[in-house]
């Protein structure tokens, strides 16, 4: 897929529109569009959050949000270049795509997204473009206005205390924790996004310069050198001997809940406290990170090129920005989605709002979440997930 967007978007070339100023004017173009929102579905709840989003827009603005459901984003960034292949350059089928990291390096160095546009959007100067620097730069990438950031994300470790009182404080020690309980490690198959993140956690603290992954892949065989020993060691001792991986993240979720693994990992801080209060993990489930800090990073939504709802599109990607928004998001009983938002800059009632968010007995404070590691170049993921599938998707 990715070779595909790679090689019918390299012939291609376009001249970004004017913008428009007036938000009134915006939204008084977007009331009767309908928004196709290209968005992973392979959560319950970010799927209910999403309606609840386009409900709200379409009772306040008179904009219909279509749930356009995907398991990758690369397929709706694949249906954008074959529209512009095809010449069609206005009235699109994708108004609005949920993307980070190589996906949105794709279309910005193609020239597939309209804008820059965030700054036309009243609730950006929300952001915290200050201390949250994964708002202005996606995988390395300058974000240049040309994406909305709506939503925060770390990785971090689940662990049932139950089996284990003392977790993991790095890679490496989670190797020599994986090798004295045998079968109670797992983690997804890449190219699932959690599988995928896992490698590169592994390979940022193992590298022998992890600064080398910030930029375009180069000498990949000795800079990943040190992953492929340590999974070498680690897959004998993983779940079904690492013959069989979990599919994606909910799948482990189901493995930790069942107790066939004791450790588990996501990317979003306050997930284990939310499938703990749907009762589908165990009580004794807690949240951990590295000594050395995690992966972390921003998503966003962003607007291709020939959308045909270009002002519905803008309309949501404020409202998914606005403090209502942000707040409902970070309710581990919603999504727990951490906010993109400086909340010092917001109402004394917003902030209020934020501070009486109960985020769950699992989820680990801002501060004890520990430093945030930077994403590597978005090169170096399909580099990794290439070479881990001729490595080991055979179970081998």
């Amino acid at each position: 897929m990715r070779f595909l967007i790679a090689v019918l978007a390299a012939f291609l070339s376009f001249t970004l529109p004017a913008q428009a100023a007036d938000w009134d004017e915006i939204v008084a173009k977007a009331k009767g569009q309908t928004v196709f929102w290209n968005a992973w579905a392979g959560d319950e709840r970010i799927n209910a959050y999403i309606d609840w989003a386009g409900d709200q827009v379409r009772a306040r603005y008179g904009v219909t949000v279509q749930h356009v459901k995907v398991s990758d984003t690369a397929e709706s960034v694949a249906r954008v270049v074959a529209e512009k292949v095809a010449g069609r350059t206005e009235g699109g089928s994708v108004d609005l795509i949920w993307i980070n990291g190589e996906n949105f390096a794709a279309m910005k160095r193609n020239d597939l997204l309209f804008g820059p546009w965030t700054d036309d959007l009243p609730n950006y100067r929300y952001v915290d473009t200050e201390n949250k620097i994964t708002t202005t730069i996606d995988f390395t990438v300058p974000v240049d206005n040309l994406e909305a950031p709506w939503g925060m994300a770390q990785f971090v470790f689940m662990h049932d205390t139950a089996d284990v009182k003392s977790p993991p404080a790095s890679v490496a020690g989670l190797l020599d924790w994986a090798k004295a309980n045998p079968g109670r490690f797992a983690y997804p198959q890449p190219p699932s996004f959690i599988g995928t993140t896992f490698l590169k956690q592994v390979l940022i603290e193992l590298a022998p310069d992890p600064d080398a992954l910030l930029q375009p892949v180069a000498d990949f065989d000795a800079v990943t050198a040190p992953l492929w020993d340590y999974l070498d060691a680690l897959h004998p001792a993983l779940w079904r001997h690492g013959e069989v991986f979990p599919q994606d993240a909910p799948t482990l979720h189901r493995l930790l809940d069942d107790r066939e693994v004791s450790i588990a990992m996501s990317f979003h801080p306050a997930e284990a406290s939310g499938l703990i209060a749907e009762d589908k993990l165990p009580d004794t489930v807690r949240t951990f990170v590295l000594e050395n800090g995690t992966i972390g990073n921003t998503h966003f939504v962003a607007i291709p090129f020939n959308a045909k709802a270009r002002e519905g599109a803008m309309v949501l990607a404020n409202f998914l920005m606005s403090p209502e928004a942000q707040i409902r998001k970070q309710d581990p009983d919603v999504w727990g989605d951490f906010t993109v938002l400086a909340t010092d800059k917001l109402s004394a009632e917003a902030q209020a709002a934020f501070a009486a968010l109960d985020m769950g007995i699992a989820t680990l404070s801002p501060s004890a979440l520990g430093a945030t590691q930077l994403e590597p170049h978005p090169s170096w993921v399909a580099a990794l997930e290439e070479a881990w599938a001729r490595r080991y998707a055979s179970g081998k």
